[in-house]
């Protein structure tokens, strides 16, 4: 008898080690590091990507641009070098997802207000209306910290390609002209070798907590 119950002591000693090392293999597994997709065109709706690019499968960054932030100071890639950042397209009499958008592009810069790294971008697609001025009023407004966060005004044709050549952000307007564009709520998150790296609603909170996830992933990255 003492011995069978020996035989269960050490089988339950055993099933307990055994049970400890699966269930840890299984939380590692769960738990390693992925890493974030890098978008190409190929892997976006054709409807926001120029159709030149429609059929380009690698190598994909953002374009170099030149623009007016809300203080009147020339904005270019070089004030992003280096640094990981959140970009998208709105314009400041928008009364539908503008509002929504940039009060959540609010909390993200409040979440990374003081992280050197990451930054923020707003591009307005009606340049026309918003001027340096008009960016201003809505930049404190809004709060905006002018050490994290650009809103830019510049050249309607350069907006326009930079939104559907770069950041493949904004569908064709076709009622308007040439460069008339209709902006989607999307945000897109920017590595630091400009590699767009997610896309994102910018009017869902749980869109915007994928967000900030994503960019905890992105900072691991070397």
């Amino acid at each position: 008898m003492l011995s069978i119950l020996k035989s269960y002591k050490v089988f339950a000693v055993i099933f307990a080690i055994i049970s400890v090392i699966i269930v840890s293999l299984i939380y590692n597994t769960l738990n390693v590091y992925q890493p974030l997709p890098i978008y190409q065109p190929t892997m976006v709706s054709t409807e926001l990507v120029d159709s030149t690019l429609q059929y380009k499968k690698k190598y994909h960054k953002i374009a170099d641009f030149s623009f007016l932030n809300q203080n009147g100071k020339t904005i270019t890639q070089n004030d992003y070098k280096d640094k990981i950042y959140v970009a998208n397209f709105f314009f400041t009499t928008c009364q539908t997802i503008c509002p929504i958008m940039t009060n959540y592009m609010t909390e993200i810069q409040k979440s990374i207000l003081n992280d050197n790294e990451i930054m923020l971008l707003s591009h307005s697609v009606t340049p026309e209306i918003d001027t340096v001025e008009q960016l201003k009023r809505y930049a404190d407004k809004k709060g905006v910290n002018d050490n994290k966060w650009n809103l830019v005004t510049g050249d309607k044709k350069e907006i326009y390609r930079l939104a559907r050549k770069s950041y493949l952000a904004v569908k064709e307007n076709g009622d308007g002209g040439p460069f008339d564009m209709v902006h989607t709520e999307n945000f897109m998150l920017i590595d630091k070798k400009r590699q767009i790296r997610g896309f994102y609603d910018g009017t869902d909170e749980e869109d915007i907590d994928r967000l900030l996830k994503d960019i905890a992933i992105l900072k691991q990255e070397k």
